[in-house]
């Protein structure tokens, strides 16, 4: 439950980096330092710990490929959503890839959803329009891109059901960063600015959060249970909301706090009800 808890609050602090260094540089550029950085610990891990067994793909090096590329725009995408929007606003918006699963898994996987998935689906985008405030003060840019991060999250949750558990998550973690590291580099030439002495520890700091959220979001999934695990995910809405509050000054409007409470009771809503399918009895054959 530690990890857990400790990778939400990575994460938040690796986006509350970004967002702040958004203000005077791409996104690109800061996945690519982030990409960069945070392979480092691997790569000794690797080659100076003698770990080379995580250099190796078992299986399918295909899904492998395609779980880096996503990811690496997926995080693109969640870079510039902090950059335009709140943290606790993204941080909620981000959620919606559990709403995107069971339509994913509909459409790609032939599962079947029943009443209560869907509504609770249904519901969660109400929620979703509530936080966009169709009175236009959202950022619809903002709102996009979490969207669309959320949407390639659940699309890397889907890739990574295929996968199994034949890869080890060093090793999934390593190839993400090497290949999202690569994409983001030809772009450099372009979009990079020469960071100042004051910018240098931002950007390690990025980096560095970013490599142990991984850490330890995987030493979560793998001593905790899937059910706890998904609990621990909202702790991030709270990192995020603090830091929001600390760092920009910024506090969630009550149209936000509305729209967060329908998309996190819907996400729960799934979380119940996958947990009671998954514990349920096999049909007995026979």
């Amino acid at each position: 439950m530690l990890a857990c808890a400790g990778a939400m609050l990575m994460f938040a602090v690796m986006s509350a980096f970004a967002k702040y260094l958004s203000e005077s540089h791409s996104v690109v550029e800061i996945a690519f330092y982030r990409n960069v950085i945070a392979s480092l610990p691997f790569l000794a891990l690797a080659f100076l710990m003698g770990r080379r067994d995580i250099l190796k793909v078992n299986a399918r090096p295909g899904l492998v490929v395609g779980r880096s590329v996503m990811g690496t725009f997926s995080l693109l995408a969640t870079f510039a959503a902090y950059s335009a929007m709140p943290m606790a606003d993204t941080s909620v918006l981000l959620f919606t890839s559990s709403l995107f699963l069971p339509v994913l898994g509909v459409l790609f996987l032939g599962e079947r959803v029943g009443w209560i998935r869907a509504s609770a689906v249904l519901v969660g985008f109400v929620g979703v329009a509530i936080m966009a405030n169709p009175s236009g003060t959202a950022s619809l840019f903002g709102v996009s891109m979490a969207l669309t991060a959320a949407l390639m999250q659940a699309i890397m949750a889907i890739l990574l059901r295929q996968l199994g558990g034949s890869e080890r998550p060093e090793t999934v973690s390593l190839y993400f960063f090497l290949i999202g590291a690569v994409l983001t580099g030809l772009a450099m030439p372009f979009v990079a600015v020469r960071p100042t002495a004051d910018e240098l520890p931002l950007l390690l700091g990025v980096g560095v959060s970013g490599a142990c959220a991984q850490l330890l979001y995987a030493i979560a999934l793998k001593l905790t249970p899937a059910a706890v695990v998904a609990v621990f995910n909202y702790t991030s809405i709270i990192w995020a909301t603090l830091l929001g509050w600390l760092v920009w000054n910024e506090w969630p409007l009550p149209v936000v706090l509305v729209g967060s409470a329908v998309v996190i009771g819907a996400n729960a809503l799934i979380a119940w009800r996958e947990s009671r399918v998954r514990s349920a009895p096999a049909p007995q054959t026979p």
